[in-house]
């Protein structure tokens, strides 16, 4: 038994159904943001859990939206369907930007579906919107499609900026390699495009601010190091602050992101590299009174991801966790299941205050890597305030397994 199995045990609570998450929703009663983890992006009992919990949230404790990392037209194609329409699954379909896995699935069609009855059936308007960073060209095609219906008048503003983009061929490269070797950038005409917009309706203004802030983040990724994942981290935080805004003062609001942008990086090795996270930075926003933080794990299983960035999505084998990691702990003291809501105050096992490793997997996976990658040291209870335990878990279901559009560049620094 490992020196931690007798706390494990202490602070475990099986996992068996939605019913078993009550202590979680209670913990979550004041909070105005909750954000969920995922320990891949492509696990179904990740994405199963992280939509019961968040069923609950809507109808239990009045959640108004969900914000996922993914991109803003893609999930505003996604929340329509929520109205009314057309089924979320032709809109999650049209996923086309790899991996196209993390979002065109079954699990996600499932929750969307679910969503959509309970609005329709409640008039209650939950939303589903893109946290992300990374449709340039997609908002700025948005953008000039809203201005010639709305505002004609700005349409000049916007094709100064999309003529700008125009010789890089929509791609990101291409723009991030010359923004490095030649001194000129888009940057200017962006800006103005952004002050120009600022006060329109969100559909459009978060358009442009996606515009800006990509055009930030592949300048950003020629220079290496923590800059690039910052620049992501800190436009998914104002996103977030704008939904907020936008639903209201008394708005409660759900995001769906991978464990590494959920978790408090000052809890994690990601501080003493120079990343920020997304629960750091919602933490300081909001006041981490107010946040509540939860992330996933397991042991082995399978899951999907690509070997390589681009590659097809394949179905992978998780290898038995890491002797001496947060997984390999919980498998041999946890219930296979389980549920963990961190103590606030007072005294904590040594498992919350230890760092210890903890398995992170992207996009891109390799399993035979997995004992010397892979893995996060942390220290759990600041990590997160709450932990969902899977012993054993499944890959996802894709919709689709196409191999298309690679253009966009790794993301830095494992493609999470």
């Amino acid at each position: 038994m490992h020196r931690y199995g007798d706390e494990v045990a202490a602070i475990a609570r099986p996992l068996r159904d939605p019913g078993d998450l009550d202590v979680l929703l209670d913990r979550a009663a004041g909070a105005r943001v909750v954000l969920i983890g995922e320990a891949s992006h492509g696990t179904h009992e990740f994405y199963a859990w992280r939509a019961a919990l968040t069923r609950r949230l809507i109808e239990e404790r009045g959640f108004a939206f969900v914000a996922v990392e993914g991109d803003w037209p893609d999930c505003a194609r996604v929340d329509a369907t929520l109205r009314g329409g057309p089924a979320p699954r032709s809109a999650l379909a049209e996923y086309d930007r790899w991996p196209t896995w993390m979002w065109a699935n079954e699990e996600t069609v499932d929750f969307a579906d679910w969503l959509r009855g309970h609005n329709l059936r409640t008039g209650a308007g939950v939303g589903f919107h893109g946290l992300d960073v990374y449709s340039l060209w997609e908002s700025l095609r948005e953008i000039l499609v809203w201005l010639r219906e709305h505002r004609p008048d700005l349409v000049p503003v916007a094709l100064r900026a999309y003529h700008c983009f125009e010789p890089y061929g929509e791609d990101p490269q291409a723009y991030a390699y010359a923004t490095r070797f030649v001194p000129h950038s888009c940057a200017d005409e962006v800006v103005r495009m952004l002050i120009g917009l600022r006060g329109q309706e969100l559909a459009v203004t978060q358009n442009a601010e996606v515009v800006a802030g990509a055009e930030h983040y592949y300048r950003a990724m020629m220079e290496g190091g923590a800059r690039s994942w910052n620049v992501r981290d800190r436009h998914m935080d104002a996103t977030l602050g704008r939904l907020v805004d936008h639903y209201g003062p008394a708005a409660r609001g759900v995001v769906w992101a991978h464990n590494t942008h959920v978790g408090d990086g000052r809890a994690t090795d990601q501080s003493r590299h120079g990343e920020v996270t997304l629960g750091e930075l919602t933490r300081e926003r909001f006041g981490a009174g107010d946040v509540v933080l939860v992330g996933f794990g397991s042991h082995r299983g399978t899951v999907v991801a690509g070997r390589a960035w681009g590659a097809p999505m394949e179905v992978l084998e998780v290898p038995a966790a890491r002797p001496g990691s947060v997984e390999d702990v919980l498998h041999a003291a946890a219930p296979p299941s389980a549920l963990f809501v961190f103590p606030r105050l007072g005294s904590r096992p040594d498992l919350l205050v230890d760092e210890v490793p903890h398995r992170a997997i992207g996009v891109v996976y390799r399993p035979e890597r997995d004992r010397w990658a892979n893995y996060v040291p942390s220290a759990l209870g600041d990590r997160y305030d709450a932990f969902l335990w899977i012993d054993e878990t499944t890959a996802l279901r894709p919709l689709h397994p196409l191999h298309v559009d690679t253009r966009e560049p790794e993301t830095f620094p494992s493609g999470v």
